[in-house]
């Protein structure tokens, strides 16, 4: 068992707030962070059938039989008891309380800010880490095998095979998951939706053609885009925007949470089929992107990633903005270092002056320092994040 990374601020904020709720994808390992973390507090589960009864005839029972601390998990399949857990927090009058953990595809974010605003404190648990897959036990270190077999836990710490697992995740997420969300009648369309969507990866996002392809209404489109991103199964990145005197694009890019996901919707079977598979380089975008979301909620921080792009395509695949500064990254899926990978950066920077940071992530393994900025293989990735994190602001013309 591997300690999170997130295990840190998880402590801290449950000893700054009644609550600490947990929130990410199906079978990230919410439930065994939280027993982990916490094992003197007692621990219910209301996906039990028994369990979810009891506690939504007679709430005040159930909470009472908890005493004043306890893991409550899948709390989305008992919103009412959130209105009861306020009232009990308040008599109480202490933190470390409650430790909550929900899926976000039942609206829980929304129903907690009512509920509990001011009272709990929210991270987001994603699938494994690149440190903590290594930690867990995968040995393969090739940048196609990482995409092909990709980060959810089960998979590294029982030695599943990939394709077979995330098969079972998507046809029970399917069958489960958005069957129980309702309003869904057309599952076949559905995941033809989420497989079109895998082949968007690292694309700008057109949902009105995603639609048309799938042939269904933009409103269905949306929704079910909805869908897909409160289950963490895929997000936007949002494109930069400041006062440059150039027209930039307005649509967001598409990532899934999970690129070994991504992977097996798009019909890999076998990691050596991305060696020349025209998706190769967007699946390795998508890793890195993934990634760094991963390094900031794994630090209980929101997002502060995007993109830019104008319409000339002038681009630059992820800009990660600290405070005043900016750290510009492009991603190569490439094993060899190219003359030319500092060409789009060094333009971009002539643009957004807040850029303090020049670095490309690439498929090699070589760390190269030069002029024009840094060459990082995808196992530096996190000390470029962290060197971003703490990175002084300088002094720097304006527009």
């Amino acid at each position: 068992m591997i300690k999170r990374e997130i295990t840190p601020y998880l402590t801290t904020l449950f000893e700054q707030y009644p609550f600490v709720t947990v929130t990410g994808p199906r079978q990230s390992g919410k439930t065994t962070l939280c027993r982990t973390t916490f094992p003197d507090l007692a621990y219910t589960n209301l996906e039990t059938p028994d369990v979810r009864e009891f506690a939504e005839s007679d709430p005040q029972r159930f909470l009472s039989q908890l005493g004043t601390g306890a893991i409550i998990d899948e709390i989305q399949r008992v919103p009412l008891l959130l209105s009861y857990l306020q009232v009990l927090a308040d008599e109480i009058g202490r933190d470390s309380l409650f430790v909550l953990t929900g899926s976000e595809q039942f609206g829980l974010t929304d129903t907690i800010s009512q509920s509990l605003a001011g009272r709990t404190a929210l991270l987001h648990l994603l699938p494994f880490s690149l440190d903590e897959r290594h930690r867990a036990g995968a040995t393969d270190t090739e940048v196609d095998d990482i995409i092909y077999s990709g980060f959810y836990p089960r998979i590294h710490d029982r030695g599943l095979e990939p394709r077979q697992m995330l098969r079972d995740y998507f046809e029970t997420y399917v069958e489960r998951d958005v069957r129980q969300m309702g309003g869904i009648r057309n599952l076949s369309g559905f995941r033809l939706f989420v497989r079109l969507c895998a082949g968007r990866v690292g694309q700008l996002f057109n949902l009105s053609s995603l639609g048309s392809d799938v042939g269904i209404s933009h409103t269905t489109a949306q929704a079910w885009m909805t869908i897909l991103e409160r289950s963490y199964v895929v997000f936007r990145l949002r494109p930069f925007h400041t006062n440059i005197r150039k027209r930039l694009v307005k649509s967001p890019k598409l990532y899934f949470h999970d690129v070994g996901l991504a992977c097996y919707l798009i019909g890999i079977e076998h990691a050596e089929q991305l060696t020349t598979h025209p998706l190769r380089g967007p699946l390795f975008e998508n890793l890195v992107v993934a990634e760094t979301l991963k390094h900031r909620f794994n630090q209980g921080r929101r997002s502060n990633l995007s993109f830019f792009r104008d319409s000339k395509g002038l681009e630059c695949d992820l800009l990660y903005e600290v405070g005043s500064t900016v750290g510009a990254i492009e991603i190569k899926a490439g094993s060899t270092v190219a003359s030319d990978y500092f060409r789009s950066l060094d333009n971009v920077a002539e643009l957004v002056t807040e850029i303090s940071t020049k670095a490309v992530v690439y498929g090699g393994s070589t760390l190269q320092s030069r002029s024009q900025g840094d060459i990082i293989p995808l196992t530096h990735l996190r000390e470029l994040l962290r060197r971003l994190d703490t990175e002084a602001t300088p002094n720097r013309k304006r527009c």
